[in-house]
């Protein structure tokens, strides 16, 4: 199913503030939230589970301001934008679970968890179980592909070196799965601090130094990964490449990158392209552009030429009596179009630019042959190919 654009996912304007989509998005998050689909059908239920991830996902974009800007400009097939089933910027919804979903947004609804009380704890990214959401770090790759491959798309496999869950612990991070609570916090995960100020006694409050946010201790560390809940491994990782994409595009992998520390949000991958020069073609956006280079007899008398595409090679006729500069356009012999949502919706043309070779050197007998028809008048140009060349050379240079 095609993505819809995140300001109609959140019923807001492209124009709306950084406000109005917050509460455009606890609106709809209300609305949908698994705690108030009480007495429906399964189906229902699923369906609203969906428009909430959905929510979360327009608003993990159009509340970041770069990722916002990026969208604005780009859609879907911007910088991270699209590939290996991720969501924009990395964010993918159909890969995370409701957790994953109140853990970053839970302060959206208040108690950072998936409650409606309207207090906000101050933590942000903190879950249901009380502990911010620790996300592991992205990863980047960079893949060189030929022009075939961009005309076709292609799937490729990686082997990536990246932190997985360790396997002993399952990510936990203690050897024996016992926790102790806190005794710096209480296990609230956060510490309270009063000062006094020129307004009076202030209050603020700010992640415990002693378990760092999490409210509880590891009593005995996991002796495979030393208590962080993940270690070094590897993956083999598939990403589908859309036809069409150009130097310089970034493809998300949505949760495939390093593993969180125990068991946090997984980071994403970027996959950076790079497209080879063709040793023929030229490339621009979706048209390509040939240069051919017509012998002077072709050019006189009319006949055919055999021309490269990222097809194979074609067949086209040349009229008699071509001029150097002619362009001949092939439709639908370019590379796919690429729109805003990462889907194509047309191919671009080959251009055709047509020169002339002239030989460099001639025999005795072919020098004869060449001074006989310069005295002829057909090859004496009139005033009016004289303008017609003159033309495209002078549209060359605006």
């Amino acid at each position: 199913m095609a993505k819809r654009d995140y300001y109609e996912v959140l019923g807001v304007e492209k124009s709306a503030s950084a406000q109005d989509i917050k509460k455009a998005y606890r609106k709809v998050a209300m609305q949908y939230h698994p705690d108030r689909q009480n007495g429906k059908s399964d189906a229902e239920k699923a369906e609203a589970e969906e428009k909430f991830k959905e929510a979360a996902e327009a608003y993990s974009v159009l509340s970041d301001e770069q990722k916002r800007q990026q969208y604005d400009q780009f859609g879907f097939s911007g910088p991270g934008g699209f590939g290996g089933g991720g969501g924009f910027g990395g964010f993918n919804s159909g890969s995370m679970n409701m957790d994953d979903i109140f853990n970053m947004f839970g302060d959206i609804f208040g108690g950072g968890g998936r409650g409606f009380s309207g207090f906000s704890s101050g933590f942000g990214g903190a879950g249901r179980s009380g502990r911010p959401v620790q996300r592991g770090s992205d990863l980047k790759l960079k893949v060189r592909l030929n022009m075939d491959e961009v005309a076709k798309g292609v799937t490729k496999k990686f082997k990536v070196k990246k932190m997985v869950t360790c396997s002993h612990c399952h990510g936990s991070g203690s050897e024996d799965n016992q926790m102790d609570t806190c005794s710096t916090c209480g296990g609230n995960g956060y510490v309270v601090k009063t000062v006094n100020s020129l307004f009076g006694r202030m209050q603020s409050q700010s992640p415990c130094p002693t378990c760092h946010g999490e409210g509880k201790i590891i009593k005995n560390k996991c002796k495979t990964c030393g208590g962080q809940g993940i270690v070094q491994g590897e993956e083999i990782i598939e990403v589908k490449i859309p036809a069409g994409v150009d130097t310089g595009m970034v493809l998300t992998v949505g949760g495939r990158g390093n593993a969180g520390p125990r068991n946090g949000i997984n980071g994403d991958i970027q996959v950076i392209i790079e497209v080879e020069p063709h040793k023929d073609l030229i490339r621009e956006e979706s048209n390509l552009i040939y240069n051919l280079l017509l012998d002077f007899p072709t050019a006189a008398l009319g006949g055919t030429a055999e021309i490269p595409t990222v097809d194979g090679r074609v067949k086209i006729k040349i009229d008699p009596g071509t001029q150097p500069g002619k362009v001949m356009r092939l439709r639908g012999k370019g590379l796919p179009m690429l729109n805003s949502n990462g889907y194509n919706y047309g191919t671009g043309d080959l251009i055709v630019h047509i020169s002339i070779y002239v030989p460099e050197s001639l025999s005795k007998e072919e020098k004869q042959l060449i001074e006989k028809m310069q005295q002829s008048a057909s090859f004496a140009p009139d005033d009016s190919i004289k303008d017609k060349i003159f033309r495209k050379f002078k549209a060359l240079f605006e």
